[in-house]
């Protein structure tokens, strides 16, 4: 799924940290523009940046000399390509081209019958996409719902649904703040899933609900396991989004 590539400068308005390159204009690479991997963006305990690909693979961006946010850990969509040099205690080095941040926050609680008050209950669809994925403790999500060119900042949370017979069900909440109108698009999001009971080892379905358009709740299921321990910080930022977000 890592390899699909997907134009999202179509769907939203990118920003980007855009690395130096040497390219001419004449001889652009047009596969630069395109994301070819979804990563988490981490520092180890003595400050040294590295990418963690997927449940087990790490990555030294090694033009990268201080950490692009703040030392924060945040999911982000990144152009790169694999070099020959030297990548220490990680699996691969790699020389990044560009590199822009998923709005990254912590899952929050379930509060019952406050639920629709606090978080909404506006419809959205799930999107199947190659960024839509439950790894490396995150549950990262492309998702669609109207969008007006009012400026209105859009929330967005994932709550723990308490099922009794299933620990690992959560529900994605959308409260469009009353922007309910306008043009279908789509936005990313990753929440953090440590609120959730340990795998302890094991890989489980992740369930995941939504209220859909068409007045109903779907769900799908994830590969899901407990992140192991990784040198690298748990701090989350709330990382900013280039559609009206929250």
């Amino acid at each position: 799924m890592k390899t699909t590539k997907f134009l999202l400068a179509s769907l939203f308005v990118m920003s980007m940290i855009v690395l130096p390159s040497c390219l001419d204009d004449d001889d652009y690479d047009m596969s630069l523009r395109y994301p070819n991997a979804l990563v988490t963006v981490k520092e180890t305990a003595d400050d040294k940046l590295f990418f963690q690909l997927d449940d087990q693979t790490t990555l030294l961006p090694v033009n990268i000399n201080t950490h692009p946010y703040g030392g924060k850990e945040v999911r982000a969509l990144v152009n790169y390509k694999e070099v020959d040099v030297p990548s220490g205690d990680f699996d691969k080095a790699v020389h990044v081209n560009w590199i822009d941040s998923i709005r990254t926050k912590p899952m929050a609680p379930n509060l019952g019958d406050q639920n629709d008050e606090k978080y909404g209950n506006d419809p959205v669809e799930i999107v199947r996409d190659w960024v839509t994925i439950a790894e490396d403790g995150y549950l990262t999500l492309r998702f669609r719902t109207l969008w007006s060119n009012m400026g209105v900042t859009h929330h967005v949370n994932l709550i723990p649904t308490n099922n009794p017979e299933n620990p690992y069900e959560v529900e994605f909440r959308h409260d469009a703040k009353g922007d309910v109108g306008g043009r279908m698009g789509d936005g990313l999001v990753a929440f953090k899933l440590d609120d959730l009971p340990d795998t302890e080892g094991e890989t489980v379905k992740l369930k995941l609900i939504w209220n859909a358009f068409n007045g109903v709740t779907k769900s799908v299921e994830f590969d899901y396991k407990t992140r192991t321990a990784t040198p690298g910080t748990n701090v989350i930022a709330e990382q900013r989004n280039v559609i009206p977000l929250n």
